[in-house]
C-alpha cells in the first residue's frame, strides 16, 4: 500500500511540477529556508521578504531534517519527494495496524480509505507543507494508542511541537486522553510537553524573530469580524468538512476517543478568517487523516459490529475520487508538456546563476535553486537583475513586464525572452 501510494503520489505531485502547474508560494518558501539550514545559516526566506527569517513567520524546524539530503541534491523535487515518502511512511503504519487488528481484507480496505483520503490527495496537490512531518508521527501515536503502548503514544507525539507551533495543543489533548485511561503522570508529562512547546513557539520564538515582535497569524483568528461571526461564517463549507472526515471512515471513527485528537486542529480552522482554512483544499486535513483512521480502527477493533460502517466509508471516498487529483493520472494530458511549460523552461535557462530575479507565484518555485528569488509581492525596496513572468497565468502580474520594470524599478530594461506569455526583461 505503502509503495503504491508513494509512486502514485510521486508521478502525480512530479507531473504537475513539470507542467508549471500554479499552486502557492509555499513549495519556493519552503525551499529557500531549507537551502539555508543546509548552509548551516538561518532560513532566511526572501520570497517572503528579503532576509526574512521564516521562524518568524511559523515554527517548525523540523525541516531542518531535509537539509543533508537537500545538500545532496538540491531542488523543489527532493521536497516533493519527501513529501511523498513521509505520507507513504504514515500510510504504511495505518494499514499495517488495520492489518493487525482487523484482519488482511478489511485491513487492506481500511488502507485503501487512508490513501485515497481528500485529506492526503489535497496535500500532495498542494505541493510541500511542514505537515508532512505530523503524518507518520500521528499515526505512530496513533498505532501506539490503539495497540495500548502508552509510552511510545507519548514519545511519538512530543515531537509534534517541533511540526507546526498550533500542534503543541494537540499534544496537550493527547497527553489528557493518556491521563483519562489511567496513565495519569505520562499523561501529564505529555500535556505539559505540549503546553511548553506552545508557549515557547507563540510567546517567545516566533515574536523573537519576527520584525514586528508579534506572532504574525494572532489577527486571523476572529479577524476584523470577531471570533464568534468568524466560527459561524460559511456554516455550508465548516460542516461538510467536519461530516466528510468522519464520514470516510464510515463514522467509526466516533466510537473512539481518540477522535479527540482532531479537535484543536478544527478549532484554530474554523476560527481562523482565511476561507481556504475551512473546506477540505490544500494540506490543512493531512493531520487529521491518521488520527481518524487509527481511531477507526480502535472502534472497529473493540466492537466488530462497526465493521459494517466501512462500506459507508467506501461510498463516501468514491463519491470524492470523481475530480479528485488521484483521477488524473489516468489522463493522457498529465504526461505531456505544454507549450507554456517549455517556454518557462527556455526563459529560466537564461538566467545566470545566482542572478537575482523577481517573478510571480506561477514560477518562483521554478527559480529559487539557482538564483535569488523574489516574489513581486514581498520584494520591497529590493532591485532585482531581472524580472520573470508569466503574464497569462501568473497571479498579479503585469501585462508589460519590460515596461512595469521601468516604472517601478528605473533605468533602462530590456525584453530577452518573450513566448506564450512567458517574459524575461533584463535592467540594463
Amino acid at each position: 500500500m505503502a509503495t503504491v501510494s508513494a509512486v502514485a503520489y510521486g508521478v502525480l505531485a512530479l507531473r504537475h511540477h513539470a507542467r508549471f502547474e500554479v499552486r502557492s508560494w509555499d513549495l519556493a518558501i519552503f525551499e529557500q529556508a531549507i537551502a539555508g539550514y543546509s548552509r548551516l545559516a538561518a532560513p532566511v526566506v526572501d520570497v517572503k521578504g528579503p532576509g526574512f527569517n521564516i521562524l518568524g513567520d511559523h515554527f517548525s524546524p523540523v525541516t531542518a531534517l531535509v537539509a543533508p539530503v537537500y545538500r545532496l541534491f538540491p531542488g523543489p523535487r527532493t521536497l516533493l519527494l519527501t513529501q511523498v515518502v513521509l505520507v507513504a511512511w504514515a500510510l504504511y503504519v495505518v494499514t499495517a495496524l488495520a492489518v493487525r487488528r482487523l484482519g488482511s481484507p478489511l485491513g487492506a480496505v481500511v488502507g485503501v480509505l487512508c490513501a485515497t483520503s481528500f485529506g492526503v490527495q489535497s496535500a500532495i496537490d498542494a505541493e510541500f507543507h511542514e505537515v508532512a512531518f505530523a503524518a507518520p508521527l500521528l499515526a505512530l501515536a496513533g498505532a501506539a494508542w490503539v495497540e495500548r503502548r502508552y509510552t511510545a503514544v507519548a514519545a511519538w507525539s512530543v515531537p509534534l511541537v517541533l511540526v507546526k507551533e498550533d500542534l503543541g495543543i494537540t499534544v496537550m489533548v493527547i497527553g489528557a486522553l493518556l491521563w483519562w485511561v489511567g496513565e495519569r503522570r505520562l499523561g501529564v508529562l505529555t500535556a505539559v510537553a505540549g503546553l511548553v512547546g506552545f508557549v515557547v513557539a507563540v510567546f517567545v520564538v516566533l515574536p523573537g524573530v519576527n520584525d514586528a515582535g508579534a506572532y504574525a497569524y494572532t489577527g486571523n483568528l476572529g479577524g476584523e469580524t470577531g471570533l464568534l461571526d468568524t466560527v459561524l461564517a460559511e456554516p455550508g463549507t465548516k460542516l461538510g468538512a467536519l461530516v466528510l472526515t468522519f464520514a470516510i471512515t464510515g463514522f467509526a471513527a466516533l466510537w473512539s476517543r481518540w477522535v479527540l485528537v482532531v479537535v484543536p486542529t478544527f478549532l484554530w480552522r474554523f476560527a481562523g478568517d482565511v476561507p481556504t482554512y475551512w473546506g477540505i483544499e490544500w494540506h490543512y486535513s493531512l493531520v487529521l487523516m491518521p488520527v481518524v483512521f487509527c481511531a477507526a480502527v480502535e472502534a472497529i477493533d473493540r466492537a466488530p459490529r462497526l465493521r459494517w460502517l466501512v462500506p459507508v466509508g467506501v461510498g463516501v471516498s468514491a463519491l470524492l475520487l470523481v475530480g479528485s487529483p488521484l483521477r488524473e493520472l489516468a489522463s493522457p494530458e498529465l504526461y505531456r508538456d505544454t507549450p507554456r511549460a517549455a517556454a518557462a523552461r527556455e526563459a529560466i535557462a537564461l538566467l545566470p546563476p545566482g542572478a537575482s530575479v523577481e517573478t510571480d507565484i506561477a514560477l518562483l518555485s521554478h527559480v529559487v535553486t539557482d538564483h535569488q528569488a523574489y516574489w513581486t509581492g514581498t520584494i520591497g525596496e529590493v532591485t532585482p537583475e531581472y524580472v520573470l513572468f508569466d503574464t497569462r497565468v501568473g497571479i498579479g502580474s503585469p501585462l508589460e513586464p519590460t515596461t512595469w520594470a521601468e516604472n517601478v524599478h528605473g533605468g533602462p530594461w530590456t525584453t530577452v525572452y518573450s513566448d506564450e506569455g512567458i517574459v524575461l526583461a533584463k535592467r540594463e
